[in-house]
C-alpha cells in the first residue's frame, strides 16, 4: 500500500488528467461503435448525426471554456469568482438562445437532414444551455490547474451518456434517435459536477479592475476560431448526409469515427498547453519547448495510427464496426491522415491564442470555407471527399509552419 501510494504522489495532476482523457476518449469510442453495431450503417447515420451536433456544440462551448481558463489563469484570486459568475450568465444565456433556435427549427433540420423524426433535435435543444454553463465551470478548472475537477466533469459525462443511452435502449427498443438524444442530454446535466453555483446578482465590473474590453476582444476572436473548428470537422458529415443516401452517409460516419481518433486525443493536449503558456507568458518564461513537446506528441500518435490504417483497414475496420462497412477500408489511412495533419495544425493555432497572436486564425478559416466549396462543387465520391480533406489540410499545416518560422526569424 506505501508502495502503492509513493508511486500516486509521483503522477502529476497533468498525467492524471491524461490518464483519464484518454480513459474519456475511449469510453466514448465504445460508444460509438457500440452504437454502429447495434443500429446498422442506415439507422447508424442518424446516430452519428447526434454525436456531430453533440461535437458542434462542444466547438461553441469551447469559447466559453478557453475564455475563462486564460483569464482564470491570467487573474488575481479575488478576481475569479465576479469575473465567472458576470461570464457564466452570459453562457447561459446564449445557451438558452441557441436551445431555443434547435427546438424550434426541428422540423427544418429534420427535412434537410433526412431523419428519421424532429423529438431528436428537440430533445438536444433542450440540452445545449446545459453544455455552456458545464464550459464555463470547466474553464475555471482548467484555468486554475484543478485537473482532478475537470477529470471528475469529463468522466461523468462520458460514464452518464453511456450507461443511460444503452440502458434507454434496452427498455424502449425504439425511436433511436430520441434515446441518443436523451441519452446526451442526462450526460451534460451530470457533466456539471462538480459544479460551482452562479451568481445572477454579478459585482460590478469596474470593481474588479478586470478589463473587459480584452476579454470580449479574446472571446470573439476565439468564437470565430471555433467556428472555423465547426466547419473543418463537422461540415463534411452534415454534407454527405444531405448529399448521400442514408447506406452512405452511415458507412462515412464509421470511417469519420475511426479516422478522428488522433484529434480527439490532442484535444487533451489543447487542455494542458493553454493555462501552460498563459502562466509562462506572464512569469516572462519561454514557451516554444511547451509547443514542441505537444506537436512531437500528436506527431508519433498520428504516425502510428495512420500506418495502422495503411497496413491493417479492414481488420480495423471489421473489429470496430463489422463487416457491414467493409466498403470503406481503402480510404481510412487517407482519413487518418488528413485528420492528423488538421490536429497538428491545431495546436499551432491554439499556442498562438494563447500567446495573443490571432492571424493563424485567417488561415484554418479559408481552409474551412475552402473544404465546403470543394465538397459542394466536387462530390461525385466518397472518396473525393477524403482527398479533397488531405489537401486542404496540408496546405492548412504547411502556412501554419511557414507562420511560426516567419515570427521566430
Amino acid at each position: 500500500m506505501t508502495a502503492l501510494n509513493l508511486v500516486i504522489k509521483r503522477v502529476s495532476p497533468q498525467q492524471l488528467f491524461m490518464l483519464s482523457a484518454l480513459l474519456v476518449n475511449g469510453g466514448n469510442y465504445i460508444y460509438n461503435l457500440i452504437l454502429g453495431r447495434i443500429l446498422g450503417p442506415e439507422a447508424f447515420a442518424d446516430a452519428a448525426l447526434l454525436v456531430t451536433l453533440l461535437l458542434i456544440l462542444s466547438f461553441l462551448g469551447m469559447t466559453f471554456q478557453l475564455v475563462t481558463a486564460k483569464f482564470i489563469a491570467a487573474l488575481p484570486t479575488q478576481q475569479w469568482e465576479p469575473f465567472r459568475n458576470k461570464i457564466g450568465v452570459f453562457a447561459l444565456l446564449v445557451g438558452s438562445l441557441l436551445g431555443a433556435v434547435v427546438f424550434f427549427a426541428a422540423p427544418f433540420l429534420q427535412n434537410m437532414l433526412h431523419t428519421e423524426n424532429v423529438l431528436m433535435f428537440r430533445i438536444f435543444g433542450i440540452g445545449v444551455p446545459f453544455y455552456f454553463v458545464m464550459s464555463v465551470n470547466r474553464g475555471q478548472y482548467q484555468g486554475e490547474e484543478a485537473f482532478g475537477k475537470l477529470s471528475m466533469s469529463y468522466q461523468l459525462e462520458m460514464w452518464g451518456r453511456l450507461v443511460i443511452t444503452f440502458l434507454a435502449f434496452v427498455l424502449i427498443r425504439d425511436h433511436f434517435g430520441a434515446l441518443v438524444s436523451l441519452g446526451i442530454v442526462a450526460s451534460l446535466a451530470l457533466g456539471l459536477f462538480p459544479f460551482k453555483k452562479l451568481r445572477f446578482n454579478v459585482v460590478k465590473t469596474e470593481s474588479t479592475g478586470l478589463e473587459w474590453n480584452k476579454v470580449r476582444t479574446f472571446m470573439l476572436i476565439t468564437a470565430c476560431y471555433e467556428l472555423t473548428q465547426i466547419i473543418i470537422n463537422n461540415s463534411d458529415i452534415i454534407l454527405v448526409k444531405h448529399f448521400f443516401n442514408a447506406q452512405e452517409a452511415g458507412l462515412y460516419a464509421s470511417l469519420a469515427l475511426i479516422g478522428r481518433v488522433v484529434y480527439f486525443v490532442a484535444w487533451m493536449f489543447v487542455m494542458l498547453l493553454l493555462p501552460t503558456v498563459v502562466r509562462l507568458k506572464r512569469e516572462g518564461k519561454p514557451t516554444k519547448h511547451v509547443l514542441f513537446k505537444y506537436v512531437g506528441y500528436i506527431g508519433l500518435l498520428s504516425a502510428i495510427i495512420v500506418g495502422a490504417c495503411v497496413l491493417f483497414p479492414k481488420l480495423i475496420i471489421t473489429m470496430l464496426f463489422g463487416e457491414a462497412y467493409i466498403s470503406m477500408s481503402s480510404l481510412l489511412w487517407q482519413y487518418a491522415l488528413a485528420t492528423s495533419m488538421f490536429s497538428i495544425a491545431n495546436i499551432f493555432t491554439y499556442y498562438f491564442l494563447s500567446l495573443d497572436h490571432y492571424r493563424p486564425i485567417w488561415f484554418s478559416a479559408i481552409a474551412g470555407i475552402l473544404q465546403i466549396t470543394l465538397i459542394v462543387f466536387l462530390h461525385g465520391s466518397l472518396a473525393i471527399i477524403v482527398q479533397t480533406q488531405i489537401l486542404v489540410m496540408a496546405s492548412l499545416l504547411i502556412f501554419q509552419f511557414l507562420y511560426f518560422f516567419s515570427r521566430e526569424k
